[in-house]
């Protein structure tokens, strides 16, 4: 039996924070063959816990599908719930990461959360789960260093 969608093909607005939204997956339709799924969210918003502040980002998000791939619409609905959540950084990136693990058990997965400087400062935060299956081709992630980094 066909696992319902909550999401997909409903009118639905955003969440109000990441602990409310949803990650939905589907069927992998080809789970016998190991491929690299990328998502780019390249105006990725939350806030900063303290100063109320807003803070951007460019995230880059990798994996290699097991069983399940994740339903788009539905990640961007949980992308979209940090906009106005307070947490630093490190704690959007990896809690992005985790949610994600613990929906599709990916055989693979990184995240690269590129942030945008605040207070003269870029913060990149880096995380990976499992090993990349050999063989796989993975691009670069095509974000450019920060300029003013020497």
């Amino acid at each position: 039996m066909k696992k319902k969608l909550q999401v997909l093909g409903k009118q639905t607005s955003g969440h109000a924070s990441p602990e409310e939204a949803v990650i939905e997956t589907v069927k992998n339709p080809h789970a016998d063959t190991d491929y690299v799924v990328r998502f780019t969210c390249p105006e990725f918003t939350s806030i900063c816990p303290v100063t109320g502040q807003p803070d951007f980002a460019h995230m880059v998000i990798d994996y290699v599908p097991a069983k399940t791939i994740v339903e788009s619409k539905s990640l961007k609905l949980f992308m979209g719930s940090f906009r106005n959540y307070g947490a630093f950084h490190e704690d959007c990136t990896i809690t992005i990461a985790k949610r994600l693990i613990h929906a599709m058990k990916p055989k693979w997965l990184r995240i690269g959360g590129y942030w945008y400087p605040r207070g003269g400062i870029p913060i990149d935060i880096f995380y990976q789960y499992g090993e990349l299956p050999e063989g796989l081709w993975l691009p670069d992630t095509g974000v450019a260093s920060y300029r003013g980094r020497g």
